[in-house]
């Protein structure tokens, strides 16, 4: 059984048209909700994404709202991987590894935490992010960029 999980910049596309918001819809379709994963960061991550779009003037106020209400839905949808002390170890770890801001190296090591604890599912790690998907892959994950499906 494989389980996908979703990088804060492969999440926001759930609440924005954007280049890879019909490939994470068709992912997120097909796929059980006790098989997707995301870092209990995300939720935050993606709020934070949203607010400032709106302040922006990327998108309205009530797009804002609107996104916002359906992120609370569908984050809690998701098995969330605490941010606990094992995953900021990984992230410390994989911050000596690779080229990373640290909210990439929690993403990727809430990933690599939730591997451990599943072990034998195999975890596709999915980011619009390159250099996020590069460590990922020296990480031995499958990767996926939503914006080439």
């Amino acid at each position: 059984m494989s389980c996908y999980f979703l990088d804060a910049t492969a999440f926001v596309k759930l609440f924005v048209q954007e280049a890879g918001t019909d490939a994470i819809i068709r992912l997120m379709e097909a796929t059980e909700d006790n098989r997707k994963l995301i870092s209990a960061g995300t939720p935050l991550e993606v709020y934070a994404a949203l607010k400032r779009r709106e302040r922006d003037g990327g998108i309205s106020a009530a797009d804002g709202e609107a996104a916002r209400s359906i992120l609370r839905v569908e984050a809690a949808r998701m098995v969330q991987q605490p941010l606990n002390p094992a995953v900021l170890e990984a992230a410390r770890q994989l911050l000596d590894r690779h080229e990373l801001r640290s909210p990439e190296a929690l993403q990727l090591a809430a990933a690599v935490v939730a591997r451990e604890m599943f072990q034998g599912m195999e975890i596709t790690f999915v980011s619009a992010d390159p250099r996020l998907r590069e460590a990922a892959r020296k990480e031995h994950f499958q990767v996926l960029n939503p914006t080439e499906s």
